[in-house]
Formats: structure tokens, sequence, C-alpha cells
């Protein structure tokens, strides 16, 4: 078999796991779309949809698993290839958990639903943030599919945003729960809720380093946005 031959089936096997990951991601933005219309409605119709795609986020996220697997112990890839197959491994557990955190926001719909404190609690401040939240995860995707480390970039610098909301929410709620202290226990739900959003956004974050590592082959956890700015410049 000819060099170029395995060249051309190991590109054929990269397309294909590219096709999977996007496909992951579709199922895991459709899963977020469900929640925050439980969120946004409390609709249990909505929690529940969320609840089915995560059986199948959960499925594909194994099954991308082991083709990774078998492209590495067939192909033996080069380092720089090696690396690409790493960061499909890693986008691919990033955009389970953020089905996780989907699927959080749905079991604390339903039991802010059956504690019957739906229209006393001040969710609707929360629609912002799982607003921006879904909004970084269809721009990750994109980038991800584009290599494109300028939307990367702005990616890291929009979760700021939901980190601030996040933040100025608890603030909000605990003075909530000060004022009306028979609303803990559901206000307790929201506060999770409020979390798992924020998940979401760090998640689409390390999918956005992700891309830079791609292209710059430099490794941006962990350092100032600065830092990040100069590689991408």
């Amino acid at each position: 078999m000819t060099d170029k031959h395995l060249s051309t089936q190991f590109d054929s096997e990269l397309n294909q796991v590219t096709a999977r990951v996007m496909e992951l991601g579709g199922l895991v933005e459709a899963q977020i779309r469900q929640a925050v219309q439980a969120l946004s409605h409390f609709s249990l119709d909505a929690a529940d949809q969320v609840e089915a795609l995560e059986r199948r986020v959960n499925a594909m996220e194994v099954e991308i698993d082991h083709e990774l697997t078998t492209i590495i112990a067939r192909r033996q890839p080069t380092a720089r290839d090696l690396r690409l197959l790493m960061a499909f491994s890693k986008a691919t557990a990033n955009l389970e958990r953020m089905g996780d955190e989907a699927a959080r926001m749905a079991r604390m719909v339903r039991s802010i639903i059956d504690s019957g404190a739906v229209r006393t609690l001040p969710s609707s401040e929360l629609h912002i943030a799982a607003e921006l939240a879904s909004g970084l995860l269809r721009k990750a995707l994109d980038a991800f599919a584009r290599l494109d480390t300028k939307t990367a970039l702005a990616i890291l610098k929009e979760d700021n945003l939901i980190d601030q909301e996040f933040d100025g929410f608890v603030r909000k709620l605990i003075t909530y729960m000060m004022e009306d202290p028979r609303t803990i226990s559901a206000s307790l739900d929201l506060l999770f809720l409020a979390k798992a959003i924020e998940r979401i956004g760090d998640h689409s974050k390390n999918v956005a380093e992700l891309i830079i590592y791609l292209v710059e082959g430099k490794d941006v956890r962990h350092t100032t946005m600065q830092e990040i700015e100069s590689v991408v410049q």
C-alpha cells in the first residue's frame, strides 16, 4: 500500500471524525436550547427533551472516543496529527459536559416546578446568561469547524460576560433569600441552575482555547488575556 493511499485514508478518517464531533455539537446545542426553553417557560416538556437528548449525547461521546482510539492505534500519527486527534478528544469531552450541565438545568427546573415557587422566584434574570451561554457554544462550534482563532479569542472575552452575570445574580439571590427565608430551598435550585449556565460558558471557553492550540501550537490555558492576544495576533 502506497504512502499516498495511506495518507488519503487517514484524511478520510479525519473528515469522518470531524463530522461526528460537529454532529455531537449540534445535539448538545439542541439540548441547551431546550434547557433554555424549559427555564424561560418552566416547561416540563422541554425538560423531558433535554433528558432524552442526554442519552444520545452520552452514547455518541463513547462512539467518538472509540473511533479516535482506533485511528491512533491503526495510523500511529505524527506529532502534529496526534495533536489534532487529542484536540478532538478534548472537544468531545467538553461537549459532553455541556450536555451534563443542560441536563442539570432541566432537573433544577423540574424541582422548582415541583416546589410551586415558579412565580415567586427571580428566574427571569437568568435568561440573559442562558442565551449568552447558548450563543457562545454556537460560536465555538463554528470557530472549531473553521479553525478560526479570531472568533476563539472573542469567545474567551465573551465568557467573562457570563461570569459577571453569574456573580451579579448570586448576590441578588442571596439578598432575596435573606428577605424571604421560605424560598431558600427553591432559591438554591435556582443557584445551581445559574452555576450550570456558567459552566456551559466555561466549556465553550475550553473549546476556544483548543482552537488556538491547534492553529498556533501554543497552550493558552491559565494565561492572561494579553498573552493570548499576542499569540493570536
